[in-house]
């Protein structure tokens, strides 16, 4: 069964665990050298494994359908003033759903703005807030913004995206009904959305680790999770959330990718399966018209 191609599962359970913050660069290589017997071949892996941004843009920044800028908003409870990529149709003269959009756990960089972009191409109101702003913001790589959003307070960043939600509620240009998606922790961040802020429409999560079931009942938007198959450190706390979405009689929808691993949506590394992304990005779509529109 294979997970990306030309690698073995030991090398992606390695790259998975790098990626989330669990071993530091030096370990990481230092373990795959014992894969792959060579620190030449574990440095190589690395860096294709690495993203390409080239890669990411499937929405031109200038497309002419859409208008795309920086935006800034205030975030009270938590880091005070935040900074986000903001998208929306061209067309004016009438209010507009709202999709916000949280990163992984590296900030906002270019395959997030792509799909702020690709929200407002389909119709939507889109922004995507950088958890990394009262650091600098994204720094224009995943290494040193993996580095970064570690230093960053987990419950204050959660404050962050609440008041994000806040800020495309009262956005002139919004109908009000705002719903989220995210991937990997902005998965993650999406349940404790779903958790906290009973004005959220709708959530989608990308391969999110579950929250606590107990906060199943705390609930009351749709959810939609998208699972990888071969992402077994997600997938293991998905039975018991799910049983407790059940005795809650909470709405959702699971779909699970099979063959595929962690990270499958993003185009930029070779964990992408293009076939998983579409569909599940066309799902997402679909569920985002039923419910916000």
């Amino acid at each position: 069964m294979k997970e990306v191609p030309g690698y073995d599962r030991r090398v992606m359970r390695l790259f998975d665990t790098y990626v989330h913050g669990q071993m530091s660069r030096r370990e990481f290589l230092d373990r795959l050298a014992t894969v792959t017997a060579s620190t030449t071949a574990a440095a190589a892996i690395l860096a294709s494994l690495s993203p390409d941004y080239a890669l990411a843009q499937q929405v031109d920044p200038d497309d002419k359908s859409i208008r795309a800028s920086y935006k800034r908003y205030g975030s009270p409870k938590g880091a005070g003033v935040m900074n986000g990529y903001f998208a929306r149709p061209a067309a004016t003269g009438h209010k507009l759903p709202a999709v916000l959009v949280i990163h992984e756990n590296r900030g906002l960089n270019p395959y997030i703005e792509d799909v702020v972009r690709r929200l407002a191409v389909a119709g939507f109101i889109a922004y995507a807030p950088d958890a990394l702003t009262p650091l600098g913001g994204y720094p224009g790589n995943d290494g040193e913004g993996r580095a970064l959003q570690r230093q960053r307070d987990r419950d204050e960043m959660a404050e962050d995206f609440i008041a994000a939600v806040d800020f495309l509620i009262k956005h002139p240009d919004c109908t009000g009904k705002v719903g989220a998606v995210g991937f990997c922790f902005g998965g993650s961040m999406v349940m404790q959305l779903a958790v906290r802020v009973p004005e959220l429409r709708a959530g989608v999560a990308f391969y999110g680790r579950h929250p606590d079931p107990r906060l199943a009942s705390s609930i009351n938007a749709p959810l939609l999770f998208h699972h990888a198959e071969l992402d077994e450190r997600v997938n293991a706390s998905w039975p018991d959330f799910e049983a407790a979405l059940e005795a809650a009689d909470r709405e959702y929808t699971n779909y699970d990718y099979d063959d595929v691993g962690h990270g499958f949506h993003n185009d930029t590394t070779p964990r992408f399966d293009e076939a998983a992304a579409r569909l599940a990005w066309e799902r997402t779509l679909a569920f985002f018209a039923a419910e916000l529109q």
